[in-house]
């Protein structure tokens, strides 16, 4: 499978990626750890931050209190601050609940959120500013604060078996869409279409009610994220963006909100995401890239992603490609995830496995797609599901301003076992670019809805 795959396309990577690369500095040398993953392509090795020998430094130190926010959040600035300062440190929430607003992390910080410990966000869209560089599906902006956030940061964690929990109480009502939403979309895609430099485009303003991420890497390297437990999210949960070399495990996601997929890696490079647990109203995975003329504009494919070793008790789709995709994603590996039957997954089903979503608006490419080792008791809809024509709301919200087609091809699907399914594969595309090159092996299902197979230009399709 490697003969597909072109090494110096990914040796390049650095190259093509100036934000990334250049953008971020480390104050002193900090301990790293490689992580060597296992996949069909040429899976470079990901280098994760090493606190063992780092100090402590707890938040009550800093003052924290108990059901102070005020006093709470002030107290992690400063801890985070003394941390840095001190060239490597590890942030200690002990247990408790500490209500807090935005965490800013900083290069060589560790936040340990302590078994017991619970990190309360607030609920207020003002704790929340001011507005930080971030973007909203697939187009850069300024917006609201991600509730925990790093911006041009190296050698950062989340850890500990506390939990971090989101008050939806506003956020919930930033779900509706109504004229003054819908115009601020139509405003930022005018911005990103007109390439009006990132600064200029603020949309935290009053009416245009666009959500900020749980927890946003922006353009950092050495990622680690692990043993949390996350409750709800305003919007995607865990979203490392233009970042290298990330490694989330053993989290538990459990957020039924709007738009709240699991994980994002969005324009990523060297990411794992294994052994853990989904249980939210969105993907639990979704790869992206960016959305057309602001992918474009960086130029930053999203390629070497693997998931393993997770369970998934609720959510559309397992795995999801796009719908941004504008910059291209390659090289990703689904290994040993197994659908639960958990307290909602007992009443609905996963739509699909694997859905690689786009449009003519997109551009970009999807290739090197493998999945394998895969159960489910029920799905609504396909194993490989594969669709062109994605385009949600902005269907109608703003026109086809350049076509560009998606060129998807090499996805290869074996081992899967599903006890019902609409079918096992489902593929639309284009006439102008067919979908070339999927292979389905061993793939079954006790019971189907429909045909097993549904394709519409395709070619070299292979079922076995």
């Amino acid at each position: 499978m490697t003969g597909m795959f072109d090494r110096r396309g990914v040796l390049g990577a650095g190259l093509a990626m100036p934000l990334l690369a250049g953008s971020v500095r480390a104050r002193t040398p900090h301990a790293r750890r490689q992580v060597r993953v296992a996949a069909p392509f040429d899976m470079p090795s990901i280098e994760v931050p090493d606190f063992a020998r780092s100090r402590p430094f707890p938040i009550t130190d800093f003052g924290a209190v108990q059901n102070d926010q005020a006093r709470t959040g002030a107290a992690i600035a400063q801890a985070i601050d003394a941390a840095h300062a001190a060239g490597s440190g590890i942030v200690i929430i002990p247990p408790g609940t500490w209500p807090t607003g935005k965490i800013h992390l900083k290069s060589n910080v560790n936040l340990h959120v302590a078994k017991g410990a619970t990190l309360l966000f607030s609920a207020r869209p003002s704790d929340y500013l001011p507005a930080v560089p971030t973007s909203w599906e697939g187009i850069e902006c300024h917006n609201y604060s991600p509730l925990i956030y790093a911006h041009q940061c190296e050698n950062v964690a989340i850890t500990g078996g506390g939990r971090l929990k989101a008050q939806l109480d506003i956020w919930k009502a930033w779900y509706a869409r109504p004229k003054a939403h819908l115009d601020a979309l139509i405003a930022l895609n005018a911005v990103a279409v007109e390439r009006v430099p990132v600064a200029q485009r603020q949309m935290a303003y009053v009416g245009a009610d666009l959500r900020p991420h749980f927890i946003q890497f922006n353009r950092c390297r050495h990622v680690l994220v692990e043993d949390v437990h996350i409750e709800d999210s305003p919007f995607w949960v865990l979203h490392p963006f233009l970042c290298r070399d990330v490694v989330i495990r053993r989290i538990k996601v459990r957020a039924h909100g709007h738009n709240n997929d699991g994980v994002d890696p969005e324009m990523s490079q060297n990411v794992l995401i294994e052994d853990c647990v989904f249980d939210q109203g969105d993907d639990a995975i979704a790869i992206k890239s960016g959305r057309d003329q602001d992918a474009w504009r960086i130029g930053a494919p999203c390629r070497n992603i693997v998931m393993r070793r997770c369970r998934i008790r609720n959510g559309h789709q397992l795995a999801a490609i796009g719908s941004e995709l504008s910059a291209g994603i390659e090289n990703v590996f689904i290994d040993d995830c197994h659908l639960e039957r958990g307290e909602v997954a007992a009443k609905t089903a996963l739509m699909n496995l694997l859905f690689v979503k786009t449009n003519e608006r997109r551009g970009g490419f999807v290739r090197n797609i493998f999945m394998s080792n895969i159960t489910a008791t029920r799905i609504a809809g396909a194993v490989l599901r594969v669709e062109t024509d994605v385009l949600y709301q902005w269907r109608h919200l703003v026109p086809t301003y350049e076509r560009r087609l998606t060129r998807i091809e090499n996805l290869d699907v074996r081992n899967v076992r599903v006890g019902e399914a609409r079918s096992l594969c489902n593929i639309t595309a284009e006439a102008e670019a067919p979908v070339r090159r999927v292979s389905l092996r061993g793939v079954r299902a006790g019971k189907l809805l429909d045909r097993p197979v549904i394709t519409a230009n395709v070619e070299n399709f292979s079922l076995a």
